[in-house]
């Protein structure tokens, strides 16, 4: 049986500090207990650990949202969350950093993505896929009968394996530097607080 969430958090001042700016968009567990694509997690959301504001909690949390949210066009939330839940990472964060990927940034993300495959497989850097033109992708593209991601995903299987690594790269290397960078800038916070005088929090 959980018990309050409040009586296992881990204490960093600047991490509450944080969480009490972006209160108005960071979910509740509530919230994420009755989103569809998050529901059959049931209890599990609740967890003290997976709401922890910590530095390993948040940098993982971004990580893995990144991570899945540059990987694949389609399920980015229930993969983040079932990931978050299983590597104890913070998973409000890894959830809502997974719009990196949305109809404004796909496109030139996924163009990113082809010409760095293009250019690891060394192949000729031709005109890009229509899929892939720049811009916001059109909503009427959708398939029909299914959602707007269930049609790009659809779009985006005739592109071939220049997307596909250059997805697996983006993904991989920017869910490593954001860790290492949301890492870095933590330490380097509490080194301050510290240096100035005041006692930092439990740094995770």
């Amino acid at each position: 049986m959980l018990e309050p969430m409040r009586l296992h958090l881990p204490v960093d001042r600047l991490a509450l500090k944080a969480a009490a700016r972006f209160g108005r968009w960071r979910p509740t567990p509530q919230t994420l207990q009755r989103h569809r694509w998050l529901r059959w997690l049931g209890p599990s959301i609740t967890h003290p650990l997976l709401w922890s504001v910590n530095r390993h909690a948040i940098a993982l949390g971004l990580a893995i949202g990144l991570f899945f949210g540059l990987l694949i066009p389609i399920a980015q939330m229930p993969l983040s969350a079932a990931a978050a839940v299983l590597l104890r990472a913070n998973l409000p964060t890894a959830v809502v950093s997974t719009l990196v990927t949305n109809p404004v940034t796909v496109a030139p993300l996924y163009y990113a993505a082809w010409r760095l495959g293009a250019t690891v497989l060394d192949e000729p850097l031709a005109a890009a896929p229509a899929v892939l033109a720049t811009g916001p992708a059109p909503q009427a593209e959708a398939a029909p009968g299914g959602s707007w991601w269930s049609g790009l995903w659809e779009r985006l299987r005739s592109v071939g394996k220049p997307l596909l690594l250059g997805l697996a790269l983006m993904a991989t290397l920017t869910g490593l530097a954001a860790y290492v960078l949301v890492s870095a800038l933590w330490w380097l916070r509490q080194r301050w607080r510290s240096g100035a005088g005041t006692a930092p929090g439990q740094d995770g």
